[in-house]
């Protein structure tokens, strides 16, 4: 029974304490009631936390954007985090794209070049893969988990402590107060008792939240040291995968210039398709009376007049932008000169479609 007594009364006295706080916010709400204001330095400090916290939270999710770009994975590594559990291991984009390279190459033929250039990117691409991974791992462990650390362990208990205060100045204002309105001289006494304690509460969160606060500095110099970790995974990275790159180069260089013909640099001389140097003995075989000379200056001359010529198109050709006009081998099409246009080039019509093409892939007709 006494225990019942005590409990009732316990939740009297907190159902007080929280009424004569909710009014003595509102009168201030309400300009009503004098509301004691920090110092400048605590508010200060305050500003700096919640700054801290706010940007914090920005680049520790971006972060997280730029490690793991799939929405999907972040979510289903959250949920696995939450459980305490460890995600099912999954290929990433570049070991999986490296994986349907190499597949793509074992099937077209290791033997043949693009087959064997297949594998080799694939291989480069699942190199890059693993080292993805031990960006991610190494980011995760000196980047991101400090800084979560911080939003979910130190700032909550600066957020704990700041509420305190924030009672303990509305204790402090509510007792100001009834000080103010006591009439009687043992109610002003006993008034006067509870502000000195209330201040004295109030004095004493406010100590404990400015040494709490006054540990953000020591926040950012720990996260300066995790950004230069940060900083420093990032360039392993790169710097792997340029090396990385940088061998596949050299591998896909050592094919002869024929399998390597890049048909984006449309400035330059197209070179032939893998095809060229059959196509071109059959019609030099066809031709035996036309020599090299006599090619050049037929299309010099078209070049030089006004009108247009048929031709035959000696071998494929994908067209690398929306200017050119892709090509079909053995198919006839009409050419002709535009003034300016580069010497390599003519501009060629099949039906309603035109565009430029290489004259290297062309056979004037008679």
């Amino acid at each position: 029974m006494n225990i019942m007594d005590f409990n009732v009364k316990k939740f009297a006295a907190d159902a007080g304490t929280f009424l004569s706080r909710a009014v003595q916010f509102t009168e201030e709400k309400l300009g009503q009631a004098e509301k004691t204001e920090l110092d400048a330095h605590l508010e200060n400090l305050l500003s700096k936390a919640e700054c801290t916290k706010l940007w914090t939270e920005k680049i520790m999710k971006q972060t997280e954007v730029l490690l793991q770009p799939n929405p999907n994975a972040r979510i289903e590594e959250f949920v696995y985090e939450k459980l305490d559990r460890k995600a099912p291991s999954r290929m990433n984009n570049p070991e999986l794209l490296g994986q349907y390279m190499i597949d793509a190459g074992n099937e077209f033929g290791p033997g043949t070049a693009y087959g064997n250039a297949l594998i080799k990117c694939g291989e480069t691409q699942k190199r890059i893969g693993t080292a993805d991974r031990e960006l991610i791992q190494t980011s995760a462990i000196n980047f991101l988990t400090p800084l979560r650390n911080f939003i979910e362990g130190d700032y909550k208990t600066i957020t704990k402590e700041r509420k305190l205060l924030q009672n303990k100045r509305l204790d402090l204002d509510a007792a100001k107060t009834r000080l103010k309105k006591a009439k009687v001289a043992e109610a002003r006494a006993a008034s006067e008792q509870e502000v000195r304690i209330t201040q004295s509460e109030f004095d004493r969160q406010a100590e404990i939240t400015r040494l709490l606060l006054e540990g953000i500095n020591s926040t950012h110099a720990h996260h300066l040291r995790c950004l230069t970790d940060f900083v420093d995974a990032q360039m392993t990275y790169y710097a792997q995968c340029y090396q990385y790159m940088l061998d596949l180069q050299k591998q896909l260089g050592s094919f002869p210039s024929t399998f390597r013909s890049n048909n984006n640099q449309s400035s330059s001389t197209p070179v032939p398709s893998v095809s060229a140097p059959s196509v071109l003995a059959s019609a030099s075989a066809s031709l035996p009376s036309v020599s090299n000379s006599v090619v050049s200056s037929g299309f010099s001359e078209l070049k030089a007049s006004s009108g247009s010529r048929k031709a035959r198109v000696l071998y494929d050709y994908d067209a690398a932008n929306s200017s050119e006009l892709s090509l079909l081998a053995d198919e006839v099409i009409t050419v002709y000169s535009v003034p300016g246009m580069d010497s390599d080039w003519l501009m060629g019509e099949r039906g309603n479609q035109k565009g430029k093409v290489p004259i290297t892939y062309l056979e004037l007709l008679n």
